[in-house]
């Protein structure tokens, strides 16, 4: 199994520790954003824990800001911060609260959390980029649900206008959000047509695949136009009880489902391994 595959797996089960000490949080898509973040985290984003105040630095945004947990395991696997501090997860004393602060935890670029906001300020960050000849990127995760809100439509439009090629953004499309199928509360389909009608570069691929990731980020990369990579998810992925249940958006498991997550995400990484092994 490649490192990637390794960390995937051991955020997944940070996501679920954290979330059942805490006694609340938006579990579900946090599961299904692990890949990309691993992809970006560990291959594509030019920054790390000592070039933090780098002003050529890359950039993160996650827009989906309630599906924090995976992004702050995320960081301390990557030194942002000691593992330790993740027990403090939304609680008094601690940095890591249950919407991203960029100016309370290390390593967050953006406060996220009121959705739409934080891809209007990924596009922000790309356009000073640009204004100042400066190379770095800027990468985004926003969740399908988060499509609804007319302001990303707004940030869609401005990022074409002003040529925003050094902005590539990811579509968590796991199909649910907290009160069940994102088309039958508010359909944002179809999503690759959309964003291709306001000027973006656009890719469909199984989000849980690292070499789609891969390939897809090097594409968009090479692209003179903003980026955006829909990524077909899994709500809860890895979890059996909670994959494609939009009642997993938002809660925390028990004690018993917290030991049945751990073990069934661990097995299933064990499995794969001795697979790919064998």
């Amino acid at each position: 199994m490649t490192l990637t595959e390794k960390k995937a797996c051991d955020i997944r089960a940070d996501v679920v520790t954290l979330i059942h000490k805490a006694g609340c949080g938006h579990i579900g898509g946090d599961m299904s954003e692990v890949e990309a973040l691993v992809a970006l985290y560990y291959k594509h984003l030019n920054c790390s824990p000592e070039n933090e105040a780098d002003p050529d630095r890359d950039r993160f945004v996650l827009s989906k800001g309630h599906a924090c947990p995976a992004l702050y395991a995320a960081l301390a696997m990557r030194g942002y911060f000691p593992e330790s501090a993740l027990a403090m997860l939304r609680k008094r004393g601690g940095f890591l609260q249950g919407h991203p602060d960029m100016n309370s935890t290390p390593g967050v670029d953006m406060s996220t959390g009121s959705l739409g906001q934080g891809f209007s300020a990924a596009n922000g960050m790309a356009l000073v980029a640009r204004r100042r000849n400066l190379g770095y990127r800027v990468y985004s995760i926003l969740g399908d649900g988060e499509l609804q809100e007319g302001q990303v439509w707004e940030a869609a439009m401005f990022a074409a206008h002003y040529g925003l090629s050094n902005h590539t953004a990811f579509v968590d499309y796991n199909h649910l959000q907290i009160d069940g199928d994102v088309r039958e509360v508010m359909n944002p389909l179809p999503i690759d047509e959309k964003f291709a009608a306001f000027g973006w570069h656009v890719q469909t691929i199984d989000g849980h695949d690292f070499e789609q990731i891969e390939q897809a980020v090097l594409r968009a990369e090479r692209d003179e136009r903003p980026s955006v990579i829909i990524c077909n998810t899994v709500k809860g992925k890895g979890v059996s009880y909670m994959e494609n249940a939009a009642e997993w958006h938002g809660k925390a498991p028990d004690e018993k489902l917290y030991e049945t997550a751990r073990k069934e995400l661990y097995d299933a990484y064990m499995r794969a391994k001795e697979a790919r092994e064998a």
